[in-house]
This record gives C-alpha cells, structure tokens and sequence, in this order.
C-alpha cells in the first residue's frame, strides 16, 4: 500500500506540473507494479486522472492559464472520439493495447522534444497577462481533439501527453497555457473513456480510491510548481518523461504473441501494406524534397537584397 501511494503522488505531480503524462505512469504501474490485468488499469487510469484533473485545474485557473473556448471545443470533440475509442478496445487483445500505447506514446514524445519554442523572443508567459488566443480556429481544434480523444479512449490515457503536444504545436497556445487548458480536456475526456469502458470492465474500488487520494495530493503541488518552472525546461522535462515510458512500455508488450498477431495481419492484407508502404515512402521523399530545395535557396543566397 506504501508503494502505491507513493507512485500515485509522482502521477498527480506529473499531472499537475506537465498537464498529462498522469495515465502514461498510471496504466504501467497498475500492469507491471501491481499486476492489474490492462483493460481494468485503464479504467481505473481514467478515474484517478479525471478527479486529480478537475483538482489541479483550479491553480491554474487563477493564474488565466486555462484557455476555455479552446479546451471546451477541443474537449467536446475529444468526448466523441474517446467514447468511440473506449467501445472500439473491446475487439482489441491487451497485447496489441499496450504496443499500441508504447508506439503513441514514443511518436509523441519525440514530437516535443523537437518542437521550437514558440516564445524565445517576447517575454515569458508568467510576465503575461492574456495568454489564450483572441480568435479560436475552431474546425482545426475540433479535429484535433476528436483525434486525440479516439487514442485517448482506445488506449486509456486521459490525453495529456497527446493534447499537451496539439495545444501547443497545432494549435499555437504557450506552453503554461498549453499545461492548463489540457487539465480540463484530460477531466472531459477521462469521463468519455470511462463510459465506453465501463459496460464491459468492472472498477476496483478500494485500489482505485487509494491512488487517487495519492495523485490529488501530487497534482496539487504539481501545480505549483508549473508557474515557477520555464516553458522549454517544461518541454523538454515532458519529452524525455514520455520517451522513457514509452521504451519501457514497448519492451514489455514486444512478446512473441504480439509479433505473431502483427505478422498474421501483415500475410492477410499483403496489399494493404505494400500501399501504405508506398503512399509513406512518396510522402519521405516529398519530405526530403522539400528539405533539399530549401537548403540549396539559402545557401545560393536567393531571397536576398544585392548590396
């Protein structure tokens, strides 16, 4: 019990202090700590972030670091994806979840470790009054969050660690902002999810209460320490959490019944995969395309003015 509480602490600080990465702790403890068969750790994930969400929003919310016409569309859209994605897990094996959780997992990670700082020549965001956008892209945000609430409810992560990065990568909000906005997304998204797990997997009452009594208590301090703390040392901290998890979480689920099931997929659809292959293979070399001729512009020094 000792130990659970302690774990839960370090999930409610990561949710509080980053504004996610509270599931991407939640669900491998519960698997690999505490031996909880998957699909129950991810009910229970949903419940224990849910709750610590909806506590280390409040600090934030003070410091107008919630942006709530972009987190209620964005979570709106989300609801609908995560209720699909919840439903859609039933036809999936907890192999194949938790590899899938891993390879999601990983891609983020990286995605913001390279984003740019968006902020290195104005002054930072706690020197700021107004750090929400005056105007909302709305279709952008609520294709973003139904997206992002689709692996929300397959995988059972409440979304921060996917709606940290589309916050602030797609939809251009400063990381602190970024941080709180994502809190109420997690809570909405964390109740959609639940209700497309719960018709087919019980909760755990007791252990469930347990780790959220731990992670309210983490996500509290968590929060705190969010406004003290810069917006790239933030990224570059939530990067490196996720990168690590993910190597983690994918050693554990590569197992031989895994790369069977991905293999007997692979010999069924042969020509599906050759396609995919193909289209990504264009899209490499479009990429690398583009990469070539913008780097051959600057160094013959064409869009300059002549002296």
């Amino acid at each position: 019990m000792t130990l659970t509480l302690m774990l839960s602490v370090i999930i409610g600080l990561l949710l509080g202090l980053l504004g996610g990465g509270g599931s991407i702790l939640t669900v491998p403890m519960l698997v690999y700590v505490l031996h909880v068969e998957p699909k129950r750790a991810i009910v229970t994930s949903f419940v224990v972030v849910g709750v610590s969400s909806l506590m280390a929003i409040i600090q934030h919310a003070r410091r107008r670091h919630v942006c709530w016409k972009s987190g209620v569309f964005f979570g709106l859209s989300g609801v609908a994806g995560a209720f699909g994605g919840g439903r859609l897990a039933a036809h999936f094996s907890n192999d194949v979840l938790m590899g899938l959780f891993g390879l999601v997992t990983f891609i983020t990670g990286i995605a913001m470790l390279r984003a740019r700082d968006a902020e290195t020549a104005g002054p930072s965001v706690r020197e700021r009054v107004a750090v929400c956008p005056a105007k909302v892209p709305y279709l952008r945000v609520l294709f973003d969050g139904f997206f992002v609430g689709g692996l929300t409810g397959l995988v059972g992560v409440g979304g921060g660690f996917l709606i940290v990065p589309a916050l602030t990568l797609l939809v251009r909000l400063p990381m602190q902002a970024a941080v709180g906005t994502s809190l109420l997304v997690i809570a909405m998204n964390a109740v959609a999810g639940l209700g497309g797990y719960i018709k087919h997997v019980p909760i755990d009452l007791s252990l469930t209460g347990i780790v959220t009594v731990g992670a309210i208590t983490g996500s509290v301090v968590g929060g705190w320490l969010c406004t003290r703390t810069s917006a790239a040392a933030l990224r570059r901290v939530f990067g490196l959490f996720v990168v690590s998890i993910a190597c983690y979480v994918l050693y554990q689920a590569l197992t031989s019944q895994l790369l069977t099931i991905v293999m007997g997929l692979l010999e069924r659809h042969v020509e599906f995969v050759l396609g995919i292959a193909a289209l990504a293979g264009a899209l490499a070399i479009f990429r690398i395309g583009t990469w070539i001729h913008r780097t051959d512009v600057k160094d013959s020094g064409f869009g300059h003015k002549r002296g």
